[in-house]
């Protein structure tokens, strides 16, 4: 039986490039704004005097993405959930090979001691075998498609709450961008004052109602 993965929020590397010029983007225009203002003030000065401070706080954010699944609850039940399903029926599947193993070995031994009253019973025998074979497979194909399926709707699911609380959190707009961050995947280096993933992480917990 397959194995399933939930990598929630996979990124493609064009979003490496995109994220990395908005950061970019941002920065340059709150440097060119709060340096207008500063020229502004004290035009009687010379313009190469101008400095930027190093109190601005742009507003942009980040959330460290394994760590608020590690922590949101609603992320733990839904796996756990998950598990148990895949658990089941890689219980019932091994129940079945265990079961065709178990003919097909009788089958062998019988034809090879020559035990079968007539070709036409052996023929039988065969027949059957190759049945119990195609269900074993369908079977197997059809609990990889339904846990397939079950993973991407716990996805879809997560997306959606997180998304939709994190816009709550933004409201009124605190941040004109928030990034997703899983190790340096899309941040090498960001200042642990644009870290909201505690503040979302508390958020999301404190709206979860688990189901009984």
């Amino acid at each position: 039986m397959h194995k399933f993965y939930i990598n929630y929020f996979n990124m493609k590397n064009s979003n490496y490039i995109i994220n990395g010029v908005l950061i970019v983007a941002v920065i340059v225009l709150f440097i060119l704004q709060f340096t207008g203002r500063r020229a502004d003030s004290k035009n009687s000065e010379n313009a190469d005097s101008l400095t930027v401070s190093t109190d601005i706080q742009l507003p942009i954010a980040y959330i460290r993405t394994d760590s608020l699944l590690t922590n949101y609850k609603f992320y733990n039940d839904l796996n756990n959930a998950l598990m148990k399903k895949i658990e089941d029926r890689g219980l019932n599947l091994r129940k079945k090979e265990e079961r065709f193993q178990k003919e097909y070995l009788d089958y062998q031994e019988k034809a090879q001691r020559n035990l079968f009253i007539s070709p036409e019973r052996r023929q039988q025998e065969e027949n059957r075998l190759l049945t119990l074979q195609k269900e074993l497979q369908d079977y197997s194909d059809q609990t990889n498609k339904e846990m397939a399926s079950e993973s991407d709707k716990m996805q879809r699911q997560l997306q959606d709450t997180i998304v939709y609380t994190i816009k709550l959190f933004n409201t009124p707009k605190k941040y004109e961008f928030i990034f997703s961050n899983t190790g340096t995947d899309n941040l090498f280096y960001a200042d642990d004052s644009y870290d909201i993933t505690q503040e979302i992480i508390d958020l999301l917990n404190a709206r979860y109602v688990p189901s009984k």
